[in-house]
């Protein structure tokens, strides 16, 4: 079983590396879901990590449907990744009814290639999920980053699981959300191949101000990290 780490900055990024982990999807503000990084983030993870790495492309927080502009901006970074090099590209539109936008997301899959197309947990908003499934396998996604439909994966857990068996080896269900050291064995007992975390701790800061109020700072944590591949590697 693969662990793929939600990295929001480099400090995750390097952790996710030095823990183990076998691949890592870059993002920033995990707060609200997390969007699109920087260039520059992005090529420094690249030029210092070896292990595979997947882009999310997401140019605001909030819904999954998108204007033209902001389709714009989401094609003109795909092809900053991939002059950056990197291995993926993880991203979604949904039309206003919450199903997949087939045409947008069609285009941005064509934009990938040759890279790895993952869709994001937009999939968790839609009201046919088996129906979205098939839509998928169609345009050629790879994988599928999904809670079940569920606050987290261990909730829906059940969907997950008749998601996979749908799926067979046509494409990866790749669960995600609320994933840590203590259930992560559930997954893996369940036959998946691949699960997502992020695997956050709080950094404290010592330079706040009334101003921001208390924001806090996150960082993907190697003991976690450590101890989820610790726990996929010794379920039977």
């Amino acid at each position: 079983m693969q662990l793929e780490i939600c990295a929001n900055s480099f400090q995750s990024a390097l952790h996710a590396e030095n823990a183990g982990a076998q691949r890592i999807e870059l993002c920033s503000e995990l707060a609200v879901g997390g969007i699109t990084p920087s260039y520059g983030l992005i090529k420094q993870v690249i030029e210092a990590l070896k292990i595979p790495i997947f882009v999310l492309i997401r140019p605001r927080s909030g819904n999954f449907t998108y204007s033209d502009a902001e389709f714009h901006i989401m094609k003109q970074d795909i092809e900053i990744c991939k002059l950056l090099g990197v291995q993926g590209i993880v991203s979604g539109v949904l039309l206003p009814d919450n199903t997949i936008d087939l045409q947008r997301t069609q285009e941005l899959i064509e934009l990938s290639k040759p890279l790895s197309f993952t869709f994001h947990r937009a999939f968790d908003c839609v009201p046919n999920p088996f129906e979205s499934l098939e839509e998928l396998i169609h345009l050629g996604v790879q994988r599928i980053l999904t809670s079940g439909l569920q606050p987290t994966a261990e909730k829906g857990l059940d969907m997950l699981k008749t998601l996979h068996e749908k799926a067979t080896d046509r494409l990866t269900i790749l669960a995600g959300s609320g994933i840590h050291p203590e259930n992560a064995s559930k997954f893996k007992s369940a036959g998946f191949q691949e699960i997502h975390a992020s695997a956050s701790k709080v950094v404290s800061t010592e330079n706040k101000h009334d101003y921001f109020g208390n924001t806090q700072q996150t960082v993907s944590c190697e003991e976690t990290i450590k101890s989820i591949l610790k726990a996929i590697q010794d379920e039977v």
